[in-house]
């Protein structure tokens, strides 16, 4: 396994549509996603999508810890997510593609995703909370938005330092 190079706001990978990963089972995929697995972990991230590490194709992991019965990490190729709520929910997030920034992001709080493992499995979930924000976060990634492009307030875009201080001080509620 490898530490792979992350791709920051601004690289051309980050900018388009990733290409549908011809056999979700290849060697190729699987080794990818293992790296993509030890890079996450090593930047102490909850998401990685294959775009960013300048691989362009529909492919992400993540971790949705707070989830029960979907403990660990989600291997996913070739993902469709559906919204399944007219109603946003306001939130914090951060990405490793644009470090040391935090922004608060409307997304739906309930999705349904589905696609592939690695080892040929079916996926089809329907998530709420956490889970759903960090599918819509990553799957986003495959289609070429990052998180600021989805903000209706850009003076919510602050430093993760500032988004610290703003939390010790109870002032950091999302919205």
């Amino acid at each position: 396994m490898a530490i792979l190079k992350i791709a920051r706001m601004g690289h051309p990978v980050l900018r388009r549509r990733a290409d549908e990963a011809p056999d979700p089972t290849a060697p190729g995929v699987r080794k990818l996603v293992m790296d993509m697995i030890e890079t996450m972990r090593d930047a102490e991230g909850r998401g990685l999508a294959a775009p960013q590490v300048h691989v362009p194709l529909r492919v992400a992991v993540f971790i949705a810890p707070e989830d029960p019965g979907h403990e660990g990490v989600t291997a996913i190729v070739n993902p469709a997510l559906e919204l399944l709520s007219e109603e946003r929910v306001e939130g914090w997030e951060g990405c490793l593609s644009v470090p040391g920034l935090q922004g608060v992001v409307p997304r739906s709080p309930k999705v349904r995703y589905t696609g592939v493992t690695p080892d040929g499995a079916r996926i089809d979930r329907t998530v709420e909370g956490f889970h759903a924000v960090v599918a819509q976060h990553e799957f986003d990634h495959l289609d070429g938005i990052l998180y600021p492009q989805r903000m209706t307030d850009m003076t919510k875009l602050i430093f993760e330092s500032e988004a610290r201080r703003l939390l010790a001080a109870g002032e950091g509620d999302g919205a």
